[in-house]
């Protein structure tokens, strides 16, 4: 692993090591069990351990950190992670949806192509790992969060001392190359899948432009159609919506009323569509002849009747409230809706936060990370999928980066991965993670065919991990 080799003490006395997390003891003997090892660690708490495959173990566990890195002595909260633990004598992966974390083992695809442990971390402020009281605009920045990360390597690397990798699909990505920019030796490469990079917040052209290349120009035609009936019957949908709200208990407090929060989802459709569906699917998309109980079924299926309601909305706030402060959040123009829509030009991430949240965006954030990745970045790999969106805005190698990959996946979606590059791509990509983490192929892990083996109980939940965390 590349980092700095310090001395214990040294390390204990580092700022953010001293109190709530601190440097595990000697080496544990080989014989320790790793529950044990873990529960030594100052600061690291075992929560629950769940049953799982062997030779794997899962545990949830939660780290106490300073809720101000910059005052490390001050207030504390736990921030959640889990550990799916194969051997110490393994490499680890960092991996991170950017969001919650999933209560349930499983396997990213770096971690099977190393045939690894991983460790998932949960971002800081979404529920449960949130200070109380949170102060939004000292606490919630990507230097915070790639701290978090930092002292969680740091707690760790004694026990699990073979290479790190990090990881993350979407804002895991983003999540993963901002740890990397300020903490480049904490890891030893980073693999970000479908992470969007949106430099210039208020230049969000790409995006309009992908939304006439994608596709064929009848899905276009399609979707286009369908976003416009839609629309041409609000009162209609508006109505259904609030009977839908009223027996669900779903309210519209944040979005600001049903009709704002209708429009919103019509104008995300296509987005959606293309996110998570295939080309195939085209041929699903209801006609502008199609009833109103077909076009809301779609619109349910596609977008979600749930997504902008107060209670779909409450776990992403912290997301909307980042792109709304140092992120970015794309914007586009939908031409074809301009004559039907009542709130044009407000679906933004400061739409979907609370009224009491006032972020003010810090433009200077991105740039700094795109200068990093261009003029100094290393061991980066970076796949997309040429049908998904996100990918509009992407990372991009730069002049000075070194030993990285970029790709993209012909005509998959946000769930784009090493697996769905060209085959030589895929052997390339794969090489350079193997290597990062300075292992050869794990032949115990791999098919005949010399694929990752496939364990259904940990590598199952990709699409659902996809569709629950990445928006």
């Amino acid at each position: 692993m590349i980092r700095l080799r310090r001395a214990l003490m040294a390390v204990a006395l580092m700022a953010g090591l001293v109190g709530a997390v601190g440097v595990a003891g000697p080496a544990a003997a080989a014989e320790t069990d790793i529950k044990d090892r873990l529960e030594a660690v100052p600061g690291v708490t075992v929560l629950e351990e769940q049953p799982v495959v062997a030779p794997y173990r899962f545990f949830i566990l939660s780290i106490t950190q300073p809720v101000d890195h910059l005052n490390p002595r001050g207030r504390t909260f736990e921030q959640r992670f889990t550990l799916l633990h194969r051997g110490t004598d393994r490499p680890m992966v960092l991996h991170t949806t950017g969001y919650n974390v999933p209560e349930y083992a499983f396997r990213s695809e770096p971690t099977r192509l190393v045939d690894g442990n991983q460790i998932s971390v949960e971002q800081r402020f979404f529920t449960p790992s949130r200070p109380d009281p949170a102060d939004w605009d000292r606490q919630m920045t990507i230097w915070q969060a790639a701290t978090d990360h930092h002292r969680i390597v740091q707690a760790l690397e004694r026990i699990y001392s073979k290479e790190w990798i990090s990881t993350g699909d979407s804002k895991g990505g983003m999540t993963s190359v901002y740890h990397r920019r300020f903490y480049p030796d904490d890891v030893n490469g980073t693999v970000a899948y479908v992470a969007p990079q949106d430099v210039v917040n208020n230049e969000d052209s790409a995006y309009d432009r992908f939304f006439t290349k994608v596709g064929t120009a009848q899905c276009r035609a399609a979707l286009d159609g369908v976003q416009i009936e839609a629309l041409k019957r609000r009162a209609e949908f508006d109505a259904r919506y609030q009977a839908w709200a009223t027996e669900n208990e779903r309210t519209f407090g944040i979005v600001g009323s049903v009709d704002r929060a209708f429009e919103f989802m019509v104008n995300g459709t296509t987005w959606a569509f293309w996110q998570y569906s295939a080309e195939s699917e085209c041929a699903g998309v209801p006609p502008a002849s199609a009833s109103s109980d077909d076009i809301w079924a779609w619109l349910d299926a596609v977008y979600g009747l749930d997504s902008n309601t107060d209670q779909g909305i409450e776990g992403f706030i912290p997301y909307y409230f980042q792109a709304s402060y140092q992120l970015g959040y794309p914007e586009i123009t939908l031409p074809h809706l301009a004559r039907l829509q009542h709130y044009r030009g407000q679906d933004r991430a400061q739409s979907y936060i609370p009224r009491d949240l006032v972020p003010r965006f810090r433009p200077l954030a991105m740039l700094d990370i795109d200068a990093w990745v261009k003029f100094s970045g290393k061991r980066l790999l970076f796949v997309y999928g040429g049908n998904d969106p996100w990918g509009a805005e992407p990372f991009r190698l730069g002049p000075g980066t070194r030993d990285s990959l970029w790709y993209v996946a012909a005509g998959a979606n946000h769930g784009a991965n090493i697996g769905l590059l060209k085959p030589d791509e895929t052997a390339t990509a794969t090489a350079a993670v193997q290597r990062w983490a300075g292992v050869t192929a794990p032949a115990a892990s791999l098919s005949a065919s010399g694929a990752p083996v496939y364990i259904p109980s940990l590598d199952d939940h990709n699409l659902a991990l996809d569709r629950q965390f990445n928006r």
